[in-house]
């Protein structure tokens, strides 16, 4: 795809998966509660490249995917992405005050309503993700589907939901997390293997769950799905390398949050591990392989590899 066909594209992708996001968040208007509706929602519009509904969305339209069952998937990644970010800043985890070059929600709110806003975007993303059920009933409606079909699409629905509970909770994105304060609190000597697994879990399987769900939505085979859980996992990976290197060589402005806190923290990451120059090289390796794997799948991928290499060298 040509370069500026694809940053028009980009940006025309990006703003609709930023509507379907705002189209689901919660009204705090005249609810007693909506002190803690305005922190959730102020910390999903904070900003970001939107990038895990993206990878979701394009996914889905590679196996042919063409109704609005994804939507609900693409609000709801974002919520949990987001909740993690809310906990991550907190003082007792991170305590960083600048999340894409504004106030952290507990620096605006404080602690104990930054604490609920997580657990809230948690929860209310499931909420939301059960509204694919309400689309298929919709839909069925409307169309005089067949009851295979509509079977089917249940099925499909409750395998994106079991992938997205899986990826987010112990076994996936909080296990990584776990690992991650337990290394930093205790000032724990990672291996290699555990340094991986920290970013396995606690960056890639988000972004794995994405490519899995578009594609589980979408009626994928069980090898395809194993497939984009590699992709996801490559690309988690050095999404993840990425981050520990713009912490070495980013700057504030730019990344709009605090860098050099890795290095403050004592924090052991991968380039710490390995250097600049070999982080790098191993970014780039796992993107190639990545390409590789995403070249053997159907349908259309030029939009998705150019999105892919976008990430590669990204500065923030």
């Amino acid at each position: 795809m040509d370069r500026q066909k694809f940053v028009t594209e980009l940006k025309k992708q990006t703003e609709k998966a930023e509507e379907i996001v705002m189209k689901y968040l919660p009204d705090p208007e005249d609810k007693l509660q909506k002190s803690v509706i305005e922190a959730m929602n102020y910390s999903v519009t904070a900003g970001g490249k939107r990038l895990r509904p993206l990878l979701m969305q394009e996914t889905y339209r590679m196996f042919r995917g063409q109704d609005e069952i994804i939507e609900p998937f693409m609000a709801a990644i974002e919520m949990i992405h987001t909740y993690s970010l809310v906990h991550d800043d907190l003082p007792a985890m991170d305590n960083d005050t600048l999340r894409r070059g504004r106030e952290t929600t507990w620096k605006k709110y404080g602690d104990a309503m930054a604490i609920l806003a997580g657990d809230g975007l948690l929860n209310f993303a499931y909420e939301t993700a059960f509204k694919c059920f309400d689309i298929v009933e919709e839909e069925s409606g409307n169309s005089g589907s067949t009851h295979e079909t509509i079977s089917s699409k249940y099925l499909s629905c409750a395998n994106a939901l079991k992938i997205l509970s899986l990826k987010a909770g112990i076994f996936g994105m909080v296990g990584g997390q776990c690992l991650d304060v337990e290394a930093e609190k205790k000032n724990l000597t990672l291996s290699e293997e555990e340094l991986l697994f920290i970013h396995e879990h606690k960056t890639a399987a988000l972004i794995q769950s994405c490519f899995m769900i578009g594609g589980a939505l979408a009626g994928a085979g069980t090898r395809q799905i194993e497939k984009l859980e590699k992709i996801g996992y490559n690309i988690g990976v050095a999404f993840q390398i990425r981050d520990d290197l713009l912490d070495v060589i980013g700057d504030t402005d730019t990344l709009g949050k605090n860098v050099g806190s890795d290095e403050k923290d004592g924090k052991k990451t991968y380039v710490t591990l390995h250097g600049i120059e070999q982080s790098e090289e191993d970014e780039k390796k796992l993107t190639e392989e990545a390409l590789e794997i995403l070249a053997s799948l159907p349908g259309k991928h030029e939009f998705m590899e150019e999105l892919i290499l976008s990430l590669l060298g990204r500065k923030k």
